[in-house]
């Protein structure tokens, strides 16, 4: 008996120990599986292409200087889909028909029928107008003339720092279409540059891009900080004008600084160190001065200057201009650190500690 109870009882253990093996086999297949899901999941939400290190960051632009560029002279308007549009006869007031371009880009009209007219200037559309009513024995020497009556696309659009879709008639000047799209909306402060008579955000560059429709190569302006040359940058903008508004460069900031984050680049002077610890209000209690650390891509490898923050704030080493995209770190000191974590008392027993050591 004794001998069969112990054969029942090795037996009853080595099932339970079978079911823990099972239930430990489960648990860990469904762990894997869990974790295949999430990484399927990660994948495919930052599946996107990723910029390598030798992206450059702020790619070297070409200024467009061609007057004939930047100034067109009777630049003539562009018809598109959903513009409605009146045709007059000169001389024959009973052909006044008023159409809406449809989305295919055709217009139907009275005796010449459908005509494809979106992307054709209106001196164009005339002419085309004007041929097939020719064509088609209507007129002999029809004097055709197209009038816009109502537009959606008569806008130009800013994206950027700056954004906004603004109403373009005819045409609009650069700084008034900045203004009207959010750049300044009133009186400056803090964050706001004036440039030739229109503000714009301290984060956004004074470079902008303009792509015309029409035109092969984007429009690159320069709209500087002198106030006295602003009239060469304001130039003259068309319906259906994309004027892009890009970020300027900014600086990092890491570590003891009273303040921490991204400083932006001004555009009228370049960024020092001693300009930035000034903007973040300099180092705190606990920063080791003397360990500043500048780190900064070039390529595809990272270089790392070591700074004396406290010998260029007395003058002693010069002050290092800053690049954007660098990151500058400022380590902390650890005994300042449990100092200011720790308040006077903390002061009062290294005095105290101090002390009886010299007295030993």
């Amino acid at each position: 008996m004794r001998r069969g109870h112990y054969k029942l009882s090795v037996g009853s253990a080595a099932a339970g120990r079978s079911r823990r093996d099972w239930r430990g086999l489960w648990l860990t297949l469904v762990m894997l599986l869990m974790v295949g899901a999430s990484e399927r999941s990660v994948q495919a939400q930052f599946s996107g292409p990723v910029l390598g290190v030798s992206t450059p960051v702020n790619p070297p632009t070409t200024i467009t200087t061609d007057p004939a560029i930047l100034f067109p002279k009777n630049r003539d308007v562009y018809l598109w889909r959903e513009d409605l549009i009146t045709i007059h006869l000169y001389d024959h007031v009973d052909y006044v028909p008023t159409v809406r371009v449809g989305l295919d880009g055709m217009i139907q009209l009275p005796l010449i029928g459908n005509i494809q007219v979106e992307g054709l200037t209106v001196h164009q559309a005339q002419a085309l107008i004007a041929e097939k009513l020719v064509s088609a024995e209507m007129y002999r020497d029809p004097q055709v003339s197209i009038q816009i009556m109502d537009s959606p696309n008569q806008i130009a659009t800013v994206v950027g720092e700056i954004h906004g879709i603004v109403p373009v008639v005819g045409q609009r000047r650069l700084y008034d279409v900045l203004m009207a799209a959010g750049g300044g909306g009133g009186a400056a402060n803090a964050t706001t540059v004036i440039v030739g008579g229109g503000g714009i955000p301290t984060t956004a560059s004074h470079v902008v891009t303009i792509n015309r429709p029409g035109v092969a190569e984007p429009i690159v302006v320069d709209m500087g900080t002198d106030p006295s040359k602003s009239a060469q940058a304001n130039i003259p903008i068309f319906p259906r004008d994309t004027i892009i508004v890009p970020r300027t460069g900014v600086v990092y900031l890491l570590g003891a600084f009273k303040i921490q984050g991204a400083i932006p680049f001004q555009q009228n002077a370049p960024l020092t160190l001693m300009k930035v610890a000034a903007l973040t209000g300099g180092s705190g209690f606990e920063g080791d001065q003397g360990g500043l650390r500048i780190i900064r891509s070039v390529g595809t490898t990272r270089e790392v200057v070591r700074v004396n923050l406290k010998k260029v704030i007395d003058g002693k080493e010069p002050d290092p201009v800053l690049q954007p995209e660098d990151i500058v770190f400022l380590p902390t000191n650890q005994m300042k650190a449990a100092i200011k974590s720790g308040g006077i008392q903390t002061l009062l027993g290294l005095a105290s500690i101090l002390l009886i050591a010299a007295q030993q």
